[in-house]
Parts: C-alpha cells; sequence; structure tokens
C-alpha cells in the first residue's frame, strides 16, 4: 500500500473573476514553503517520491518547493488541473457559474460536459499517481473525495489552502485515509 497526498494550492495573488491563471501572493508562498516541510517530514517509507501539479500557475508554485527539496521536476498532470467551466462563458461569468455548480451535485452541474464523468476521471488520474504529492484545487479535491465517499454533492468538505488530504492506494483501490484541514474560505 502507498499513500497518495492531494494538495491544495496556497493562497492565490487574484480572486476567480479577476485572472484566469494567477499565482501566488506572498501569504501562498509561505504556505508552500511550510506544505515543503510538512511533507518532508513525513517518515521516509510514507514519503512521497513524485510531485505532480495541475498546469495552473498557483499549483506550479505550491508544488515548486517541495519538488526543490527533493531534487525532482514539477510534473504537469491536466487530468487533477481545475474544473472546465463551459466554453460559452468568460472569465468574468465563471464566479456564478462555479458558485451555482458548487452548491449543488455532480450530476446537475450545468455546461457541455459530463461533470459526474470528470469527477471519476480525476479520481482514475490520482489512482495511477502511487507514492505521490498531488497539487490541485478546492473542487478536483472534493472530486476525488466525493468519489471515493459515493457522495454526489459537489463540495462534500472545504480544504484550505494547502490543505494536505491522504489517500491509500492498494489491492483493493484508492481509499481515504484522511481528509486535510478545513477552514473558511472565500469558495463559497
Amino acid at each position: 500500500m502507498t499513500n497518495i497526498y492531494l494538495i491544495r494550492h496556497g493562497k492565490p495573488a487574484a480572486g476567480w473573476g479577476d485572472d484566469d491563471d494567477p499565482g501566488l501572493d506572498e501569504t501562498g508562498r509561505a504556505q508552500a514553503r511550510a506544505a515543503a516541510e510538512v511533507l518532508l517530514a513525513l517518515p521516509e517509507d510514507r514519503r512521497p517520491t513524485r510531485v505532480v501539479s495541475s498546469p495552473l500557475k498557483r499549483c506550479r508554485e505550491t508544488a515548486q518547493p517541495f519538488a526543490d527539496a527533493l531534487g525532482v521536476e514539477v510534473e504537469i498532470v491536466p487530468s487533477v488541473g481545475e474544473i472546465p467551466t463551459p466554453r460559452a462563458l468568460g472569465l468574468n461569468e465563471r464566479p456564478a457559474w462555479l458558485r451555482q455548480a458548487m452548491g449543488g451535485t455532480w450530476s446537475a452541474i450545468e455546461g457541455d460536459l459530463d461533470y459526474d464523468a470528470w469527477r471519476r476521471e480525476v479520481s482514475a488520474a490520482v489512482a495511477r499517481l502511487p507514492s505521490t504529492a498531488v497539487f490541485s484545487h478546492f473542487v478536483a479535491i472534493n472530486a476525488v473525495v466525493s468519489h471515493l465517499a459515493g457522495d454526489d454533492r459537489v463540495i462534500v468538505f472545504r480544504p484550505d489552502h494547502t490543505s494536505m488530504t491522504t489517500l491509500a492506494l492498494g489491492d483493493d483501490g484508492l481509499r481515504l485515509v484522511e481528509r486535510g484541514p478545513e477552514a473558511q474560505t472565500g469558495v463559497l
């Protein structure tokens, strides 16, 4: 059995409707360094040996301190990225769509793709990443946790910035070990 760690990105420098790919602000950079320290402090047999990130800058920047400490490259895996916005929506329309989506169920999200299938694809991608620290997003982490729990709600918990959720991968598949810390967040 191996562990997989889902880490939400650090605090971004801009909000949902302000920038489609913000990096981290100063607080977020400090959170990224702290997350690396937590991962490095894990017992060697549980410490991830790979570093995977969503393509978005806030995740890549959160992953970099841990990758640097391990002496490895950050691997970009689009399938652990942010929930896709319907193509017809602009940057300014994304916040309202996202709020509505997050308040409901995977099967009820309106858009131009099957979001329940997207949730299963994110979970399957994570299951192919043993011994990995996966730097991802609030909704993508919820996709994995809700799928493993068999819960159709989009939001089943509220991972804080750099919250680390622990999964185990064994012969019986992927399972949730522990949710990361939750916090009051500006997401909803």
